[in-house]
C-alpha cells in the first residue's frame, strides 16, 4: 500500500500536473479564438486542435529563445534533480529547432491527451458518483506517468546537444587542468618553504652558535615571507578577482633567492645559469623556476645538508636544466617518486619537453632508482623553446 501511494504524495508529482496544464491550456485558447468550441463534439475539437497547434507550435519554435525558455521551465517543473540533463541554451541550429518543435508537439498532446481524459473521468463521476474515489485514484496514477513521460521526452529533445555537450566537457577539462596547476604551484612553493623551515629548524636546534641560531631564524623568516606572498598570488587566482591577470608569478630571474634559502638551509649550492631569464618565453621562464624549486626542495627532504649542483643553458633551441645532490644516506630513498616529481614530469610534457629523474653514477647519467653502481640523485629536464616543438 504504501509503495502505491508514495508516488501520489511527491511534490514533484504535482508540479508535472501543472507543467501538462500549461500545455492543454494552449490548445484550449487556440481553440477558443478559432474555430470555438460551441456545438462542437470532443473529437471534432481534437482534431481541430491537431490542425492548428502543430503548424503555430513549429512556428514558435523557429524563435532561438524559446528552446532556452522551455529548458528553464521543464527544470523547474519537471526535473528538479536532474537539471543537468536538460538544457537551457538557445537553439544554435536547426536540428535545435526540429527538436523544439516536436518538443511542443509532444508537450500539448500530452496536455490535450490529459485533458480529455480527465474531462471523460468527471463526465463518468457524475454519472455513477460511487465512481469518484477508484477515478481520482486512476486519475491520479495517470499523472504521475504522464509525468514521467513528459520528463523523458524533455531529457530527449531538450538536452544538450553534441556541440554543448562537447563544450561543457571542454569546459570541464579547462577547470581539470586549471585546478591541477594550481594543485602543482601549492605543492612546488609551500612544500619548498615548509621544507627550508623544518631543516633550519632541526639544524638550528642541533648547533649551539647564537650567530648560527639567528641566521636559521632570518632564512626561516624570509622563506615563510615568501611562501605568503606565493599563497597570496595562489588565493587571487582561485578567487578569479580582476586582480588574478596581475597576479605575477615568480620566472627564472628569481632562482638565485632560490638557491641562497637553500644555502642558508644548509645545503651549499653551485649554480650556473647561462641563461637569461628575458630571452625565454614568460610560460617556460616559470616553469623553469618551479622545475629547479622542486629538485632544490628534493635535495633538502632528502639529503641535507647535501651540496646541490645546478646547471641551465641553452643548446640548439633546447633549454636544459639539471639539479644534482649526493646522496647521504639519511631519508635518500626516492623510489618511485612522489608528487612533487610527477608534477615536473607533467610540466615538461605539458611544454613539449622531456623529464629524467634518478640515480646517477660518475658518468653523469640518470639510471633507474635503486641502482647499485649509483652515487648521486640527478634531476634533468629538456625544454624545448618553441613550445609543443
Amino acid at each position: 500500500m504504501p509503495a502505491l501511494l508514495a508516488p501520489l504524495l511527491r511534490p514533484v508529482t504535482y508540479t508535472r500536473w501543472v507543467h501538462l496544464v500549461i500545455g492543454l491550456v494552449f490548445a484550449g485558447v487556440v481553440l477558443l479564438v478559432y474555430p470555438g468550441t460551441e456545438g462542437v463534439s470532443t473529437g471534432r475539437a481534437v482534431l481541430w486542435a491537431v490542425a492548428l497547434d502543430v503548424p503555430l507550435l513549429c512556428l514558435v519554435a523557429l524563435v532561438p529563445g524559446v528552446r532556452r525558455g522551455e529548458g528553464v521551465q521543464a527544470r523547474l517543473l519537471l526535473a528538479p534533480a536532474r537539471e543537468e540533463e536538460i538544457g537551457v541554451a538557445p537553439s544554435a541550429g536547426w536540428a535545435d529547432r526540429g527538436r523544439t518543435a516536436c518538443w511542443l508537439v509532444a508537450r500539448v498532446a500530452l496536455g490535450v491527451a490529459l485533458g480529455v481524459v480527465t474531462v471523460l473521468a468527471v463526465r463518468t463521476v457524475a454519472a455513477e458518483p460511487l465512481l469518484a474515489p477508484p477515478a481520482a485514484f486512476a486519475l491520479l496514477w495517470l499523472v504521475v506517468y504522464a509525468g514521467r513521460l513528459q520528463l523523458a521526452l524533455a531529457v530527449r529533445l531538450l538536452g544538450p546537444s553534441g556541440a554543448e555537450r562537447l563544450a561543457a566537457a571542454e569546459a570541464r577539462a579547462e577547470r581539470l587542468l586549471e585546478r591541477n596547476r594550481l594543485a602543482r604551484e601549492l605543492h612546488d612553493s609551500i612544500g619548498h618553504a615548509l621544507t627550508v623551515t623544518v631543516v633550519q629548524a632541526g639544524a638550528a636546534r642541533e648547533v649551539a652558535d647564537p650567530a648560527f641560531r639567528e641566521r636559521a631564524l632570518e632564512a626561516i623568516e624570509t622563506t615563510g615571507r615568501r611562501a605568503l606572498d606565493d599563497l597570496e598570488r595562489m588565493l587571487v587566482l582561485l578567487r578569479e578577482t580582476p586582480d588574478a591577470t596581475a597576479a605575477e608569478q615568480p620566472g627564472l630571474d628569481r632562482a638565485a633567492e632560490l638557491f641562497a634559502a637553500a644555502t642558508a638551509a644548509g645545503s651549499p649550492v653551485d649554480a650556473r645559469i647561462d641563461v637569461r631569464a628575458a630571452e625565454l618565453p614568460g610560460v617556460l621562464s616559470r616553469e623553469a623556476y618551479r622545475i629547479l624549486q622542486e629538485g632544490v626542495t628534493n635535495a633538502l627532504r632528502h639529503a641535507p645538508g647535501a651540496p646541490i649542483l645546478v646547471r641551465g643553458a641553452v643548446d640548439a633551441g633546447v633549454l636544459e636544466l639539471s639539479c644534482r645532490n649526493a646522496r647521504t644516506g639519511r631519508g635518500s630513498s626516492r623510489k618511485g617518486g612522489g608528487k612533487g616529481l610527477r608534477g615536473v614530469r607533467e610540466r615538461a610534457v605539458l611544454l613539449g619537453g622531456e623529464c629524467e629523474a634518478g640515480e646517477a653514477g660518475r658518468d653523469g647519467e640518470a639510471g633507474p632508482a635503486g641502482d647499485a653502481g649509483a652515487d648521486d640523485w640527478l634531476l634533468r629536464v629538456r625544454l624545448p623553446l618553441r613550445l609543443g616543438r
